[in-house]
């Protein structure tokens, strides 16, 4: 087994040849910028990542701006990110730094830890890259390089292989370039230890690593026992105005789109027309679009758009939660993913005719 100083000297080494060093987070390096990213990065690849965290420095260049925003605006720059408790603990993170701490993030792992939507990983990344401070992290990057060097068995959300892996991470990280370690091993993940057909031949850990040896480096780190993702159904309820607006509710913070802008939820087009007669006390007409399939996490989400078009103006906007959306002078509100491609199909269907 190679030990901890002889394993950091290998891949700071490769780091200087070849980490990728120009990343937008990677300059003006402070903890306000480390966090965002590290937050936007989580489950979501550095390509996608890029552009949204461009304008989000844009609009937030500190932890002040983005803790005295509106939550509707912090979401509306998250849309198609997805996860969108990251953005909702993003906002509350913000402000607990500003009422707590004045402003600047707390100087150790464990208080980093404790704000919201920061976990023991994403606290070590803060630390080491904009702080100095030796800290492992293991995010999925890290599991992967770790897990394939020592071919750890098991699935690494199990707590014993969890546990495992920070004994390893905590053994390997380097008493010194501590930022320059900590982006060395998600560099690795990223862009050689990748998930399927990872570059094994050109890999400075290629000779030590017990993961090739086995000829099959690629079973590890171990999945997760498959489970069939259940299949869930419902009808979205796109009430629209003669002047072309859309009526939006805003979801509870809690469950699935929390705190993002939608459609009203019904069963069917027969529920759609009770909803409309019982809120409106008009009668109408429902037209089916297509339905299509959203996948989450944890389970697979059927999704029957149902539009109504109102013969007259209607002013009801609900138990103060909801907004008629116009698609042609668009709000800035947080949008679930698939209400935004219903709401971008609108517009276009509305220019073609």
């Amino acid at each position: 087994m190679t030990q901890p100083f002889q394993f950091s000297d290998v891949v700071l080494a490769w780091y200087q040849q070849h980490g990728r060093k120009h990343l937008p987070w990677q300059q003006n390096i402070n903890p306000y910028r480390v966090w965002v990213s590290e937050i936007m990065l989580q489950q979501t690849q550095v390509a996608t990542v890029i552009p949204y965290f461009e304008r989000f420095m844009q609009r937030f260049p500190d932890v002040f701006s983005l803790a005295s925003a509106e939550q509707d605006e912090v979401l509306h720059l998250w849309t198609g990110l997805g996860y969108y408790a990251r953005g909702r603990n993003l906002h509350a993170c913000a402000q607990k730094v500003v009422e707590q701490y004045q402003g600047k993030f707390p100087q150790s792992v464990d208080q980093l830890s404790e704000l919201p939507g920061i976990g023991r990983s994403t606290a070590g990344a803060i630390a080491s890259i904009s702080m100095g401070i030796r800290a492992p992290i293991l995010d999925g990057n890290v599991k992967r390089v770790l897990t394939r060097f020592y071919a750890v068995e098991g699935w690494p959300g199990t707590t014993t292989v969890q546990k495992q892996l920070w004994q390893v991470a905590e053994a390997l990280t380097p008493d010194h370039s501590h930022r320059e370690y900590t982006q060395t091993m998600m560099d690795l993940g990223a862009t050689l230890c990748t998930r399927s057909k990872p570059a094994c031949g050109i890999c400075p850990l290629q000779p030590q690593c017990a993961g090739y040896k086995t000829g099959n480096p690629s079973q590890f780190p171990n999945s997760k026992p498959k489970k069939d993702k259940p299949e869930k159904y419902t009808a979205l309820l796109m009430l629209q105005q003669p002047d072309g607006s859309l009526y939006l509710e805003q979801r509870p913070q809690n469950g699935i789109w929390g705190g993002l802008w939608s459609f009203p939820e019904v069963e069917s087009p027969e529920a759609a027309l009770v909803w409309v007669k019982q809120r409106l006390g008009v009668d109408a007409k429902v037209e089916s679009w297509d339905s299509f399939r959203h996948t989450f996490s944890h389970y697979h989400l059927h999704i029957q758009p149902l539009r109504v078009c109102l013969a007259k103006a209607a002013n009801w906007v609900g138990e103060d939660n909801g907004h008629w959306y116009n698609p042609a002078q668009p709000s800035e509100l947080g949008l679930a993913a698939p209400v935004k491609k219903l709401l971008n199909q609108h517009h276009q269907l509305t220019l073609e005719h």
